[in-house]
């Protein structure tokens, strides 16, 4: 593997690729600490500190994860790439309902640019109003409950200003993602939440020290960190693991040429629908304790207050387990179409051995599919509960970085990283990462 480092970077055009990578990330963690105008920089680092320290320590947690420490910073790109993910999956969503954006889709490349630039426009339209609604909290002193005076002024001048500068950072690290994918290395936006996400572990693991005084905490900090590495290798083996169905295409005559009769496979992952459910169940899971933070006094608040924050209720566990495994479900049948597979099996003369061309065909890969579903689906559950688990066994607070959302997307994105790394190795004549 060292050597595999080291030949990628004796490559001249591997070698730019990387480094050009590396100074996008730099660039981004930089405007992930330049706080927006009209912030107060000391009392804002002092209700930030209070706040991943008090009973709403897994609220600010949760808002936090996808920011890299940058939202309750407020700072220029406090928003980060959560827009451009959100708009992605609307899309995504929309395509399936709209019959002009399905048609697009079957286009190929002109049709996919044309939905690129829709997804871009929404992005644009989320940022304002995400900016909105968190500084209109930090105007109101409810950004952090009890700790007021976060901003120099209230007037309406400087609160635009402070909305078009979040609005405008969500911009350029949309841009520097692109950058990423055009002139880099990886998906740009998969690599901006990478680092978003990665930049908290060293905060959340020392965190879990301090929580303990004396050599008891640095006890616990190991055990974490051996849990962390036994999850992480699971999740890799699962994410890894998939249900090859083989497909047989029939051989034909063409200009006096037999061709076709090749054997191949259908790859069906256990995990086919990645890490959107969890993200779906954490948003909605989020709406009430949204709820709470503006009506505060009302009894429906209390009672969000003392089950959804913390998140180590039972009643927040199994509501966010049972929402994990009705998305995962949601998610691959709008994104996995059986009958459109069948149908171009048919078209090219394809068939899985053993069964019949058509509704039979379609029948098979629907019933697979949601046998693959369930233990996936239960999985992803699993995995983002064990913060919940390490607040209740470890007393780790919710910082414990080995789990949900965190965990699955640096491992995808690590693998998707390496593996494209290790083919441009590959067409290279070099061995791969992991070889």
């Amino acid at each position: 593997m060292l050597s595999a480092f080291v030949n990628a970077f004796r490559t001249a055009d591997l070698r730019k690729k990387i480094l050009f990578t590396l100074m996008i990330v730099a660039i981004f963690r930089v405007g992930s600490v330049v706080p927006v105008p009209n912030v107060n920089i000391q009392q804002v680092d002092q209700c930030r500190r209070l706040a991943e320290t008090g009973e709403q320590a897994g609220l600010y947690s949760l808002i936090n994860l996808f920011s890299g420490g940058a939202l309750l910073q407020l700072a220029i790109f406090a928003l980060g790439i959560m827009p451009y993910i959100t708009a992605s999956i609307i899309l995504q969503l929309l395509t399936v309902v709209i019959p002009r954006l399905e048609a697009l889709k079957k286009e190929g490349q002109s049709g996919t640019a044309k939905i690129t630039q829709y997804t871009r426009y929404l992005t644009l339209v989320l940022a304002v109003l995400n900016s909105t609604a968190f500084v209109t909290l930090a105007v109101n002193d409810q950004l952090f409950q009890g700790c007021p005076g976060i901003v120099y002024s209230k007037d309406v001048f400087p609160v635009v200003v402070m909305v078009l500068t979040m609005t405008a950072g969500t911009g350029v690290v949309m841009w520097l993602g692109e950058l990423i994918t055009e002139r880099g290395v990886g998906n740009g936006m998969s690599v901006m939440i990478f680092t978003q996400i990665a930049a908290t572990f060293p905060t959340a693991l020392w965190s879990i020290k301090t929580a303990r005084p004396g050599p008891s905490g640095w006890i616990v900090l190991l055990m974490v960190i051996a849990v962390g590495l036994v999850v992480m290798a699971a999740v890799i083996f699962m994410e890894q693991g998939q249900r090859r169905i083989p497909v047989q295409y029939a051989k034909k005559m063409v200009g006096g040429r037999m061709l076709g009769g090749t054997t191949t496979y259908i790859p069906l992952k256990v995990n086919q629908a990645g890490v959107i459910p969890v993200i779906f169940a954490s948003s909605m899971m989020y709406i009430p304790v949204l709820y709470s933070q503006f009506r505060p006094e009302s009894a429906v608040s209390s009672w969000i207050q003392q089950y959804f924050v913390t998140g180590g209720h039972p009643i927040y566990m199994v509501t966010q387990f049972l929402l994990i495994i009705a998305f995962a479900y949601f998610y691959v049948a709008i994104t996995f179409n059986p009958q459109d597979v069948a149908e171009n099996m048919a078209k090219y003369g394809g068939f899985i051995p053993g069964i019949r061309a058509g509704k039979p065909t379609e029948n098979y890969l629907s019933f697979v599919l949601s046998r693959l579903t369930l233990p996936g689906s239960i999985y992803l559950g699993l995995i983002a509960l064990l913060p919940s688990l390490a607040f209740i066994l470890l007393n780790a607070n919710q910082n414990f970085p080995f789990g949900g959302t965190s965990l699955l997307i640096i491992v995808g994105v690590g693998l998707d990283t390496v593996k494209q790394i290790e083919s441009q190795l590959q067409q290279r004549n070099y061995e791969g990462f992991l070889r």
